[in-house]
């Protein structure tokens, strides 16, 4: 029987070899240089550019791209296809595709004043190619709001115990920023002080669980409310406890999201990459101390119903094609666009020296492949009786599999299963809140906003309500809540798949240009080569999702049984073709202009510091 232990060595090794070797030459060759003056000193205001400490951007960065899709991809992909096929994937993609992705991201945005991806593109191949990007960001966003918002709606529901310790946090979150900014207060001091402040949250989340409704929890939760919340919507298809934590989980993420980043953001995402260090860490120690000395509850196996390779179409009753499907399921443990936002929008206005982002960007990405392979683990420990049910059933395996496997340290099962459930919700919801953020900061680029500046929205006329620092979280938050609670948020996973992928794909395109523009004697071969293989991917993948799933067997063959599937499968359509388009359309673009520099007649490229 194949040990546990294997898939983490495996990751372990292409890992540091990634860093050590690839990142160095990456960071030589986009020129980074520890004394020149980034944007968030050079546009220092104390609520979007606001030059931070290497370990606190390093937090913030980490918990904002590490979502729910890093746990729930692996592990539903590894059911179905397989744990061989998923392990290869994120062991090899991660470091030479997805790092990659996030560092040139990160690298070209220092360069353009810490503007997103989206204003990047436009400089090079016009305003219609940066409002198609742009527009495409935003519409990802709300996708990504509606998916983490629901993910933590169902982690409440299932451990309450995790409430609880979540708003603690939070409130620690807010006592340590102003300790840090407004008394500057000792770091070091302060951060062990607080850190322990988190874990000890966990503690009293295990004694205290908090609902909404009335249900089946452990014993002591505290009720908030009567009745059983049939009356909230969505509670039909979600039940009314999951339902009802949602619009307070995108209510969170849109005040959050209007705040200072000192204020909450910075010292919540520090204080909680504690937690998810721990979790992450803990997970990978506990197998290796467990297979060595046997300490585990349970040997650290991969358990039987797990196979090495399912097959090409995936296990019986799952007919899923291997190529392209298993590259999208899994997505952020390998790469993901949603990344290029974070480090675009977030990061790059906070970087305080340009060689930090070697280890902030392509270290970070390297951490989302760890987290990927541990919930690869614990899939492989605890088994999976129902490849087919997505999220609510990919959830509770990595709290329980994490359970098992954190036996290995005389942690009790019960203790390290909520544990892991923290771990996770510390993820989404510091990814959600981050997310609305960049929603605004591409609106803002959409619309019109001088770097260093925002607008309030309180002038009530369209553009400023659009790009409003407290009305467009609000405006964001209704369009997602509104697609969680259409009955069709079993879709939204494949929606928000297909679109992070393509934005992936479109940010090594927004790099490979630069490059380009740059410099025309630099290699384009470490950001082509992964663009190509994502548009093709991406486009395959969408393909499947419009013509085979959609038109062939819920239309043509009516496995669509009702009228509201019918609909579903035609928005999804439609969305599939659009993205399939613009896809096409800005590679197009971005191939013209490349071809137009290098063909060009010999003129000097631009610097990236005359952006």
């Amino acid at each position: 029987m194949t040990q546990v232990i294997w898939i983490i060595a495996a990751v372990l090794v292409t890992f540091t070899a990634g860093y050590v070797g690839y990142s160095r030459y990456l960071t030589q060759f986009v020129e980074l240089d520890k004394e020149a003056e980034t944007p968030a000193h050079k546009y220092e205001d104390g609520q979007e550019y606001v030059p931070s400490k290497k370990p606190v951007l390093l937090g913030h960065h980490y918990s904002s791209i590490a979502g729910g899709a890093p746990i729930v991809g692996p592990i539903t992909a590894g059911a179905v296809w397989g744990w061989v096929p998923a392990l290869l994937w994120i062991a090899i993609g991660n470091p030479l595709m997805g790092a990659v992705h996030d560092f040139v991201s990160l690298s070209g945005s220092l360069r353009h004043e810490g503007k997103s991806i989206g204003y990047m593109i436009g400089e090079y191949v016009g305003e219609s190619g940066k409002n198609m990007l742009l527009w495409f960001a935003f519409l990802t966003i709300i996708l990504v709001v509606a998916v983490f918002a629901l993910v933590v709606g169902i982690v409440f529901n299932a451990y309450p115990q995790v409430v609880t310790a979540s708003l603690l946090y939070i409130a620690l979150a807010l006592v340590f920023g102003v300790y840090l900014y407004q008394f500057n207060g000792p770091f070091i001091p302060g951060t062990v002080l607080f850190v322990a402040g988190v874990f000890a949250a966990v503690w009293v989340g295990l004694q205290y669980p908090l609902a909404l409704f009335a249900g089946d929890y452990p014993a002591g939760t505290i009720v908030l409310l009567g009745g059983d919340g049939s009356w909230v919507p969505g509670a039909g298809a979600l039940g009314g406890n999951t339902a009802g934590w949602i619009p307070i989980v995108m209510l969170y993420a849109a005040v959050a999201s209007a705040l200072p980043v000192w204020v909450l953001l910075q010292p919540r995402d520090y204080l909680s990459s504690f937690l998810l260090y721990s979790g992450v860490g803990g997970a990978i120690v506990a197998i290796i101390v467990g297979t060595i000395l046997g300490t585990s509850s349970q040997s650290l196996v991969i358990d039987s119903s797990i196979g090495a390779f399912e097959g090409f179409w995936g296990v019986d009753a799952v007919f899923l094609p291997l190529f392209p499907l298993l590259f999208i399921t899994i997505a952020c443990g390998t790469i993901s666009g949603f990344h290029s936002l974070v480090s675009s929008g977030t990061t790059a206005k906070q970087l305080d020296k340009e060689t930090d982002a070697r280890l902030i960007g392509y270290g970070g990405m390297l951490g989302e492949g760890l987290l990927a392979a541990v919930a690869l683990s614990t899939l492989a420990v605890a088994g999976f009786a129902d490849p087919a049910g997505g999220i609510g059933a990919a959830l509770p395996n990595f709290a329980e599999g994490g359970g098992i496997i954190l036996t290995s340290l005389g942690i009790s099962e019960t203790v390290g299963a909520v544990f892991m459930a923290l771990v996770l919700c510390s993820f989404l919801l510091t990814s959600t809140d981050t997310a609305v953020r960049l929603g605004r900061y591409m609106m803002e680029e959409i619309v019109g906003t001088p770097a260093g500046r925002t607008d309030t929205g309180l002038n009530l006329d369209a553009r400023s309500i659009a790009r409003g620092r407290y009305t467009n979280p609000i405006v964001q938050c209704v369009l997602a809540y509104a697609l969680v609670v259409s009955g069709q948020w079993v879709t939204l996973w494949a929606l928000f798949g297909g679109a992070n992928q393509l934005l992936a794909a479109l940010a090594l395109l927004t790099a490979t240009v630069w490059l380009a523009n740059w410099d025309d004697n630099k290699q384009l071969v470490s950001t082509g080569v992964p663009m190509a293989i994502m548009v093709t991917i991406t486009v395959l993948g969408l393909s499947w999702l419009v013509f085979y799933e959609n038109l062939y067997t819920n239309l043509i063959q009516g496995g669509a049984g009702s009228t509201s599937a019918v609909i579903s499968s035609g928005v999804q359509m439609v969305l599939g073709l659009v993205l399939i388009g613009l896809a096409l359309a800005l590679v197009r673009l971005g191939y013209k202009n490349i071809q137009s520099v290098r063909s060009g007649p010999e003129t000097p490229a631009a610097e990236p510091s005359d952006d």
